[in-house]
């Protein structure tokens, strides 16, 4: 299943300068304003511009100590109602928003803050450091395989899966992959299973050593 991705740039926290990332992808995004903030840097519009209606600038009314938080903490809660399948990503240096996200997994509703757009786990990052490999021959046969950018909507939801296992996340490479078989109810072809292994590892979210697996999974 293809989620749909929703991407909310707290702007008065953060201004990102990768916004370029997201163009292509199937994200919609909404960039909340401050009270004061009534001008755009022109290389934000540019980016968002072919987004056509699946961008918008949200300027919040008043001021106050989490004033434009709370009306994130609002659009979430509209649009996981109409979306079921809604992905929600926070792009924040705010750790308030984390007791929310935690309620929202919590509630089966997908929500993770990021840093910056590069930290989104939907987009792809970049190539492992190429002096580390040869760790084992494992590491070695992942790292060689190739990934469509069309798969990456099942990495998304490989992720979200690892997330809700929380301690019972499996250790060893060979479970992974029969976990994330069963997780596509088994219609996963080999090959696909372990493109989705390398977007795992590139994206940091796992580390595969002697058959081993260790995570560094989204808060």
């Amino acid at each position: 299943m293809t989620r749909t991705n929703f991407v909310f740039i707290d702007f008065e926290n953060v201004q990102p300068k990768d916004m370029e990332l997201l163009i292509g992808g199937p994200f919609k995004i909404k960039v909340f304003l401050g009270s004061t903030q009534t001008r755009l840097p022109v290389e934000l519009v540019r980016v968002l511009q072919p987004f056509g209606q699946d961008a918008e600038y949200i300027q919040i009314e008043g001021s106050g100590n989490n004033a434009l938080d709370f009306h994130i903490a609002y659009y979430i809660g509209r649009l996981a109602t109409a979306f079921s399948d809604g992905f929600f990503h926070i792009i924040s240096k705010d750790t308030g928003f984390d007791p929310l996200i935690k309620h929202l997994k919590e509630k089966g509703i997908y929500c993770i803050r990021s840093t910056a757009i590069s930290d989104i786990p939907l987009l792809n990052h970049p190539k492992p450091d190429e002096s580390k490999k040869g760790n084992s021959a494992t590491e070695t046969a992942i790292a060689q395989q190739a990934f469509k950018p069309g798969e990456i909507s099942k990495v998304d939801s490989v992720i979200q899966k690892l997330i809700s296992q929380k301690a019972s996340k499996p250790r060893k490479l060979k479970t992974l992959g029969s976990t994330i078989k069963a997780h596509f109810a088994n219609q996963l072809a080999n090959d696909e299973l372990q493109k989705l292994i390398v977007q795992l590892t590139k994206q940091g979210i796992i580390k595969v050593s002697d058959g081993n697996v260790t995570y560094k999974l989204p808060s």
